[in-house]
């Protein structure tokens, strides 16, 4: 009992000594406690007396542009893609010349660009001379407020050439008019010089010089296929306009009848152009050979390259007036498949969801006027049923097309379907693809809308060769806007092979579903798709495998501008106080003249011989991308022909005269 009770009175004695404790540490808690909220109270009354009045800026239009200028040009690239702001900067200046042109005055326009200098004249009546500084620096100034003035112009906000004033380095503006002329300088968006009026014998019009500020866009260039594009666009819908381009005039007579001549290949249209023109409304449409929906839109004279309302209510009144016509419920994608069409319409005081105007909001043509889908349907409803009905051989083509499209779709159905279950099973767990945060077709935010659009814009899958080049992009690019897709080995070249194989090949269907393009572009998820392989025969030939499966299944993703090659150094020049990426041969010798005596050179044979640290530098801000282009004359099927068919001796006299012989006049060292 006695040891019992020794026992008893040892446990009771730990229990009291554990609520001391205890007590203690919630006493010790409780103070701690109160002295954290007494500091949290301070900081707070710390942060309320410094949020005075001195706290509250205002930005100027000037600073407020370059400080976020995504909001008012979108992204600003350096020229690579064809949404990159220096074209913006561009499209802004000329769309004034085309709103002049438009309302009837000047039938010409000048522009010239060269050395990073961009000139532009129109002929159209001046900008008033009293005036001239206000327009292109003062916000909201602009005639086309005044819908009488401007009925269906495409600027409508006022901030279109003060943007481009604000981020250029240099910026000149001068309007003739009536025998006078005045003329202002600026730097950054600063008058540095406002000239006096003078006489002049020049005709009315005005006159923009600028370059884009190189602190803003980064080692930018122009690539002239791309503005040769946009000037295209504008004649296109402005027949009768010419446009001179360092010095060669571009013209059309026949507007979207031009443009889809341009765009199709005549041996595998399956019947004549058909155009249609109406009040404020142009369509042109052609069935062809290739896959895929190949529309272009426009309003006011403005490529909408996302589309909107009114591509939307295309699509929509032309499968419902094709159903109709035939009397037969065809499935929409049949109609659409294969469709190279072009719709321009113009509004009055149209609703853009960017400032870009790049994808149309208007639901309505006018104030109180038709909706756009009412507009667009009762348009097609007649005068593309009429043509139907006048061109019995064009509807039979149509329809033959179409059946062949559902043909093609019953005969994939089974395969598409196993191959569907496969690809869902395999995203959940995709292997291939490391995948970034945000995607093109996410829906933004309304708080930082802006600012997301931008980050939609910079979204890129990388689509790589093999564990080490994959292994070094994914350790080094940016998680948030950046994905990467690793293929394993050559891909299979797909010329000549139907849709069917995008199904069969685990590869091309996961690639197919990472991309979200299925259904066609509305869903892409990344803006920007760059082929990332060795700079080596073997990474060459890759590269023009993934390319050829874009040309032959999805060639939109190449006509809309999205697909690229990754251009990484060569070499690595380097001595103990500098090192220089080169990224050819001319470089390589540059850097060794700046660097002198024997410098190291390092020869980088492949993607994962450059160390993450290192990649990062050729996948960010200074990242250089070649775009993937299409001239106007190449017609797709005939150029993989020429380089992805049969070795024919055609194509044997070409490598041969294009072979390239490397001469190191400084010892490497691998």
């Amino acid at each position: 009992m006695k040891k019992d009770s020794k026992a008893t009175s040892k446990t009771q004695a730990i229990p009291g000594q554990r609520q001391v404790a205890s007590g203690s540490a919630t006493k010790s808690k409780s103070n701690s406690t109160s002295l954290q909220k007494a500091k949290k109270k301070e900081e707070m009354a710390d942060l309320l007396n410094q949020y005075t009045e001195d706290s509250i800026k205002s930005l100027d239009w000037r600073e407020h542009i370059r400080l976020r200028p995504g909001m008012y040009i979108g992204k600003l690239g350096d020229g690579s893609s064809m949404d990159d702001g220096i074209y913006i900067l561009v499209k802004e200046v000329v769309d004034n010349c085309i709103d002049e042109y438009t309302m009837g005055f000047g039938k010409r326009v000048e522009l010239k660009i060269a050395d990073g200098l961009v000139t532009v004249r129109d002929y159209g009546r001046g900008i008033p001379l009293g005036k001239v500084v206000d327009v292109v620096s003062k916000i909201n100034t602009g005639a086309k407020y005044d819908s009488k003035a401007f009925q269906k112009s495409v600027g409508l906000n006022g901030v279109g050439t003060k943007a481009v004033n604000a981020l250029s380095s240099y910026f000149r503006v001068e309007a003739f008019r009536e025998g006078k002329s005045k003329a202002a300088e600026f730097e950054k968006g600063q008058l540095v010089k406002e000239h006096p009026e003078t006489t002049t014998d020049q005709p009315n019009g005005t006159l923009v010089t600028f370059r884009p500020d190189d602190t803003v866009f980064k080692h930018y260039h122009f690539i002239s296929e791309y503005i040769e594009n946009q000037i295209w666009n504008y004649c296109f819908l402005n027949a009768g306009l010419t446009i001179n381009y360092n010095g060669r005039n571009y013209v059309s007579k026949n507007g979207l009848l031009d443009l889809l001549t341009r765009k199709t290949n005549p041996e595998t249209m399956r019947y004549p152009i058909i155009h249609l023109k109406g009040e404020d409304i142009e369509v042109a449409l052609t069935h062809t050979g290739d896959y895929g929906e190949d529309i272009y839109s426009f309003v006011n004279g403005q490529h909408t390259t996302q589309g909107g309302t009114h591509q939307a209510a295309f699509r929509e009144a032309f499968v419902k007036v094709v159903r109709d016509f035939f009397k037969k419920d065809f499935d929409a994608s049949d109609i659409r498949q294969s469709i190279c069409a072009a719709i321009s319409v113009r509004v009055q005081e149209p609703v853009f969801e960017s400032q870009t105007k790049t994808k149309l909001g208007s639901q309505s043509v006018w104030e109180g006027g038709p909706s756009m889908r009412s507009f667009v349907y009762d348009f097609l409803a007649k005068e593309l049923d009429n043509y139907l009905h006048k061109n019995p051989a064009a509807a039979e083509a149509m329809k033959k097309r179409i059946e062949q499209s559902e043909r093609e779709r019953k005969e994939l159905s089974g395969i598409r379907k196993l191959a569907n279950e496969r690809a869902k099973k395999a995203n959940l767990h995709n292997k291939k693809l490391r995948d970034c945060r945000i995607h093109l077709n996410d829906e933004a935010p309304a708080k930082t809308k802006a600012e997301f659009d931008q980050k939609r814009l910079e979204s890129t899958i990388f689509i790589t060769e093999g564990d080490s080049a994959s292994g070094s992009i994914t350790k080094s690019r940016n998680v948030e806007t950046q994905a990467v897709f690793s293929l394993r080995g050559k891909p299979l070249n797909s010329y000549g092979l139907t849709k069917k194989v995008v199904y069969e090949n685990e590869e091309f269907n996961l690639l197919q579903h990472a991309l979200n393009i299925e259904e066609g572009l509305e869903g892409l998820r990344y803006n920007n798709i760059v082929i990332a392989t060795d700079a080596d025969v073997d990474g060459m030939h890759i590269r023009l495998l993934i390319m050829t499966f874009f040309l032959q299944f999805f060639p939109d993703l190449v006509r809309n501008g999205h697909v690229y090659i990754l251009e990484t150094p060569l070499f690595r020049v380097r001595n103990k106080q500098k090192t220089i990426y080169c990224y050819d041969e001319q470089e390589k010798q540059n850097a060794i003249s700046t660097l002198g005596g024997k410098p190291e050179i390092t020869r980088f044979k492949g993607l994962g011989e450059i160390s993450p640290e290192e990649f990062a530098m050729f996948i960010g801000e200074d990242m250089r991308k070649v775009p993937v282009l299409l001239s106007q004359e190449e017609h797709i099927q005939k150029m993989l022909e020429y380089y992805m068919g049969k070795n024919t001796p055609q194509r044997q006299g070409f490598i041969i005269e294009n072979l390239k012989i490397e001469k190191d006049l400084v010892a490497e060292v691998a």
